[in-house]
């Protein structure tokens, strides 16, 4: 299968590769097919930043970072509706990811990036299906700093 992405250009993907959002994303509802990209992984340099890519938007990609790599450990329940949404079989086959963004440049903020703690990207790795979990009253402000200066 073929896809145009305005970020990575004409793509061929395996169609048993997307990943499915039934319900879309909140603001990207729309958008219910996305192909994951990374870089390979070599034993020195883990993954650190994966791309959501829409198939159906060719503008539409996210950048998403392992919650994980940062130190952070998420623990929260989902819905008997959301269980169903993902065919949840096992707690192993499902993935939490963070969209990671950069914030508008000023003094403060020139080598950071932000990450969307709030609406982490749920995936069961198993069935290829995903969702934003839209979590409510967490109360944290998560920053992801470069340890080289801004050039």
């Amino acid at each position: 299968m073929k896809f145009h992405s305005t970020q990575f250009g004409m793509q061929e993907v395996d169609p048993e590769s997307i990943l499915t959002f039934p319900n879309g994303m909140p603001g990207f509802e729309a958008s219910t097919r996305y192909k994951l990209f990374h870089q390979e992984e070599s034993p020195d340099q883990p993954v650190v930043v994966h791309w959501l890519q829409s198939v159906d938007e060719p503008d539409v990609a996210f950048a998403l970072v392992d919650p994980a790599v940062f130190g952070l450990n998420y623990e929260f329940v989902l819905s008997d509706e959301e269980e169903r949404l993902l065919q949840m079989g096992k707690v192993e086959d499902i993935a939490v990811l963070l969209i990671a963004y950069k914030p508008q440049p000023d003094a403060d903020s020139k080598a950071n990036i932000n990450a969307n703690i709030n609406g982490p990207i749920v995936l069961n790795t198993r069935t290829r299906l995903g969702m934003q979990k839209v979590l409510v009253g967490l109360e944290a402000d998560i920053t992801l700093k470069s340890k080289k200066p801004a050039a």
